[in-house]
């Protein structure tokens, strides 16, 4: 038995088999960290990146001490976005399996709020949700917090970031005061600590080192002109010919700008920001994740918590003054076994911040000369697929083998044309191969999908 086995822990032997049914036998630096104070009931301070296994940590810390005998909420995540909540409660089922009937809720926004109110009445034990809804379910009093054993703060940082300090303090307040306060995020500044020294009792602070494997990422500095960045940004694309790349801006217009001027040159790319609403960002995302969008120009708080799986690449567009955003940055890509490549540009004005990052890295920044980057051959480099929206979801008892019976039934299609398969409540989302999409789209249109006609269209191409 090695110190990084789960089987380390004082975990339950239904619990140890539900977690290496799910491939899950290690544990990852912050699990090995944290988790032996978390399941001793202590406050935790968690520093660690998006795809570090930190749900799962605190996922086994309130399922560890859950009674599922008890109709009461016993534990509550926050998260600073639907998405976000999404993946996190999808993950708490997972591991729940082993832990008998356990109700797992998700209260966001963008979502009405009568069916969750209904939920609620009807009793859970695990509530994850974003602060906003929170608190219009507390001003309601359809919410009972009064039984929280156990709560997370689930990218704190990016919560503060985008204006919910407020809203958390109030969430906060009408938990039990008794509670274990576990809280997690990709950085630990200043003023986050002192933001969130009012929630937590002594906590035990982890940090796990951010750095990346050099042998696994690929990086390369550009000095640029600040005129010529949009420009330089093309190049980059047009040379490497990345099938994915997230590309950082550091403001939201500059975000808008470079996605138009990379469409205006052939590109399909759409921005992220603040500013879009729940729907046009969910829209964008399931582009970007089916790959019928090959850039995503983005903000570091719009990006936070993105579920990527294969990024081919990341192009820092501007510098960033905080070298550990940096680094958080150019970690998205290189995934797994995955090779990554990080591309950065960089005018006179920033090399005071590529500095900081050669100094945080501890070793030297890899220049290289823009002007010797040529077109790859391929002509334009447009995404490999195509994205079908169906006027149909989960209300409408679609799933997933539903759509995927009648593209390879009725359409013709090879699974292989079939790409990544989204569906929400109202509305599916399904990619199809770019080279067979329209004759695809003809073909599915003239057929039943569950003994039904659902309305269909294309995604605007981007």
């Amino acid at each position: 038995m090695t110190t990084t086995s789960f089987s380390s822990l004082p975990l339950t032997p239904a619990t140890l088999d539900n977690l290496n049914n799910l491939g899950y036998v290690d544990m990852t630096p912050i699990q090995a960290q944290s988790l032996p104070s978390i399941l001793e009931g202590r406050d935790v301070i968690a520093q660690a990146k998006t795809g570090s296994g930190k749900t799962a940590t605190f996922g086994l810390g309130i399922l560890h001490k859950l009674n599922p005998a008890d109709f009461a909420i016993q534990a509550l995540v926050l998260c600073p976005t639907r998405e976000l909540a999404d993946q996190v409660a999808n993950e708490l089922r997972r591991l729940a399996r082993a832990a008998g009937n356990v109700k797992i809720l998700t209260v966001c926004g963008g979502t009405p709020i009568r069916p969750q109110i209904e939920s609620l009445a009807r009793g859970a034990h695990i509530v994850v949700g974003t602060p906003g809804r929170l608190l219009d379910h507390i001003d309601r009093n359809s919410i009972d917090l009064s039984a929280i054993q156990t709560l997370v703060l689930d990218e704190a940082d990016r919560m503060i970031d985008m204006g919910f300090y407020d809203d958390i303090v109030t969430v906060v307040n009408a938990c039990s005061a008794k509670r274990q306060t576990l809280l997690f995020s990709a950085t630990y500044p200043d003023d986050i600590r002192k933001a969130s020294a009012r929630f937590l009792v002594k906590p035990t602070e982890v940090k796990v080192e951010s750095q990346h494997d050099a042998s696994q990422i690929e990086q390369h500095f550009y000095e640029i002109a600040p005129e010529s960045r949009n420009a330089a940004v093309a190049q980059l694309l047009e040379h490497f010919r990345p099938v994915s790349t997230l590309a950082f801006c550091n403001t939201k217009a500059q975000c808008e700008t470079l996605a138009a001027e990379l469409r205006s040159r052939g590109f399909s790319a759409l921005a992220l920001h603040g500013d879009l609403d729940q729907r046009e960002r969910e829209d964008v995302l399931v582009q970007f994740s089916n790959q019928s969008c090959s850039v995503l120009v983005a903000t570091d708080v719009a990006a936070r918590g993105l579920d990527i799986q294969t990024l081919g690449a990341v192009i820092n567009v501007d510098v960033t003054p905080d070298a550990e955003v940096h680094i958080h940055r150019i970690g998205r890509t290189g995934r797994g076994q995955e090779k990554g490549l990080a591309l950065s540009l960089c005018a006179p004005y920033e090399m005071r911040w590529a500095n900081l990052i050669e100094q945080y890295q501890g070793k030297p920044l890899v220049w290289s000369d823009l002007a010797a980057l040529k077109p790859a051959p391929g002509g334009r480099l447009r995404a490999p697929m195509v994205t079908l929206c169906i006027q149909g979801g989960k209300k409408d008892k679609l799933r997933p083998g539903d759509l995927l019976g009648a593209l390879t039934g009725d359409a013709g299609l090879n699974a292989d044309q079939v790409g990544k398969i989204n569906i929400f409540n109202f509305v599916s989302f399904v990619a199809l191969d770019r080279r067979i999409a329209k004759e695809a789209y003809a073909k599915l249109g003239n057929s039943n999908i569950k003994g039904r006609r659902f309305r269909m269209r294309f995604m605007p191409e981007n």
